[in-house]
Parts: structure tokens; sequence; C-alpha cells
């Protein structure tokens, strides 16, 4: 068993709130250069440079947790992780099938682009990804859960997009492998605010927009290897697997 330092929340320049230095080449570096061992891709409503990111990450040695930041119907936003390619796609088209069809500004919120390895542009998202798609948090968690993800309410102690933000609560039917915090609070402050929490496994993540953001905010995993597996047993403190923060 090893501890492998994570940030399981970082954007690229597909996020239209993703710097423009975000590409995939430049993330893994700067994870690299902050000693994380995993990271998680979590574009707004898009999966598209998953396979990239994965790929370049595997050569410096860094695992990826491939998905996405979705937002729900209720402006939730929730991290949702999946272990391969063919159920990225899945959720990708549930995203698609329910994302409005309401074109991005540039100019008011950001490009957003795909990349290759080189930094050039292949693909262009028209579509707003900051959107809210028509996908609510409980059909999210089922979907999510249903095909073996992992489904993460985001930045909780936020005064926006976050669980207690939008719904005021945790629903007793909704079944969280762990709730993300930011770096502005404790663990122990967020339960004294929010108790209902208190049996749920915490993460603290960067959610990174911008290069010098990457690990700022981090989660240490115990783990036997850096895996999907082993990091979903790490969240419900299985096998010896644990999260520490």
């Amino acid at each position: 068993m090893k501890t492998f330092r994570a940030d399981l929340h970082i954007h690229t320049v597909l996020s239209p709130c993703g710097d423009l230095e975000m590409s995939p080449r430049n993330i893994v570096a700067k994870a690299s250069a902050s000693g994380l061992d995993i990271i998680g891709l979590t574009d707004h409503n898009t999966t598209r440079h998953c396979r990239l990111v994965s790929s370049l990450a595997e050569k410096a040695g860094i695992f990826v947790m491939t998905g996405a930041e979705v937002t729900t119907a209720e402006e939730v936003h929730c991290l949702v992780f999946f272990e391969n390619l063919e159920k990225l796609k899945m959720l990708q088209d549930l995203i698609d099938s329910s994302l409005p069809d309401i074109k991005n500004n540039p100019a008011l919120f950001g490009y957003q682009v795909e990349v290759d390895e080189d930094e050039k542009i292949i693909y262009t998202e028209e579509k707003m990804l900051l959107n809210a798609t028509g996908i609510t948090i409980d059909r999210l968690e089922k979907f999510v859960h249903q095909h073996n993800g992992i489904f993460i309410p985001a930045h909780a102690d936020r005064m926006k997009n976050s669980i207690f933000s939008q719904l005021g609560f945790i629903p007793g039917t909704l079944n969280a492998d762990a709730i993300e915090i930011s770096s502005l609070t404790s663990t122990e402050e967020f339960i004294r605010h929010h108790p209902e929490a208190s049996g749920i496994t915490i993460i603290r993540s960067s959610d990174a927009h911008y290069v010098e953001q990457i690990g700022i905010s981090t989660t240490d995993f115990l783990l036997g290897k850096p895996s999907f597996g082993e990091i979903l047993m790490a969240l419900h403190e299985e096998k010896g697997r644990r999260v520490e923060i």
C-alpha cells in the first residue's frame, strides 16, 4: 500500500472558463512538476479531451480519472468518472441529448476548443457548455452507478452551483461516492455546517482553470496502485484503501 497524491478536478481549454494555456500537454507537465500521481479530467459537460490527456499522462507516469463536470437540471455541478472510453461515450451521448442547443459566445464566456498533442485546434464546440443539462441530479447519479462509474457532487462548500446552494440538502435517495470541497474550508467546518455529510467520504481538489492552480488543493489516496477500481475502493474505505485529506 502506498500514498498517491491526487487532484481530481481539472479543466482544459475545452471548458469555456478554462484558460487558453490549459492544453493537455501543459496540464500533464504541470501535474508532473507538482508531484501529482493522479489527476481527474473534468471539463464542463464534455469528455473530448480525455483520450489525449490520458495518453500524455501515461507517458509521464500519471494516472488519469477520465470524466466530466456535469451540470444537472438543478444547476448542481457534479464530477462524474468512468473507467473506459466506451462508457465515457455513453456519458457524452447522454449529455449531448440533454444540453440546450444554445450557441456559445466566446467574447463573453471564452473559447471552447479541442487541441491535439501539438496544441493545434482540431475542433470548436459550438454549444454553450456552461449551460445546465436537462438531466436531474437523481437521474445522473443512477446513470453513473448503473454503468459502474463514480459520482461526486462538486465544490459543496461554495455558494454557487453546489448541492447545498442549489438544493439546500443532500437528498436521502442520492448515492454519492464522495463529496468534494475546496481549500477554502476545513473538513471539520464543513461537517459542522452540513452534518448530513458526515457519513460520506470528503475529497479536496483544485477545480483548476489555470495552469498555476493545478495541485493547489489535493487529496491523498492510500492504494495498492493507481487505478479506477482502487480509487473507488478508497472512497468507500474497502480492503484497507482509504482517503486522507
